[in-house]
């Protein structure tokens, strides 16, 4: 399958408010708009997961983050610069996203992601992409798509097909930031 038919396909799915379930710069995730409520309360319902629980969104660069944040902490980006691996960001008072992805504080969790597939589905959505690990609420996350239950691959409208046979056995880290300049690492 030719990349940018993919994208095409995944962009078509998502305009529509459906999931897809593709792979992403660590593991398979499912996503939508993230500024779909509908979408996300149906991947809420997939995964079996309350609403509380928040997913993190992808996004492709400085211009999409201000977006959704009207200030960044200056850390933010050192953290970002520095990175070795993927790192998502939880930061204080997001906009112009769906309210049932913003967390009961008032966080989001953002990756920026330099990763072909989800780079330029992100330049045609022009809008971020929900991204939560292929999997029931509770369940192992899968490291393959070869791992993904047949309930996820099924309760999605379009799996992406590139990138099957990637193994990933790692998922993000993750470093919440606050408006105050705080800094806690949630996960290595």
């Amino acid at each position: 399958m030719d990349l940018n038919d993919e994208v095409i396909n995944a962009f078509e799915t998502i305009k529509r408010g459906g999931l897809i379930l593709y792979p992403t710069d660590t593991i398979w995730g499912i996503g939508c708009d993230a500024t779909n409520p509908e979408a996300v309360s149906k991947i809420y319902r997939l995964k079996q997961r309350a609403e509380t629980q928040s997913m993190i969104c992808l996004m492709n660069g400085e211009k999409m983050l201000y977006q959704v944040f009207k200030e960044i902490p200056e850390v933010a980006w050192q953290i970002l610069d520095l990175a070795d691996k993927p790192t998502t960001l939880v930061l204080d008072n997001p906009r112009n996203v769906a309210e049932n992805l913003i967390g009961p504080d008032k966080t989001l969790g953002i990756r920026l992601v330099k990763e072909p597939f989800c780079y330029k589905l992100l330049e045609r959505m022009k809008k971020p992409l929900v991204s939560t690990s292929a999997n029931i609420s509770g369940q192992p996350m899968p490291k393959s798509f070869a791992e993904i239950s047949p309930e996820i691959i099924n309760g999605v409208d379009y799996v992406v097909n590139l990138h099957r046979e990637k193994r990933n056995n790692k998922a993000s880290a993750i470093i919440k930031l606050t408006s105050d300049s705080q800094v806690k690492v949630l996960r290595r």
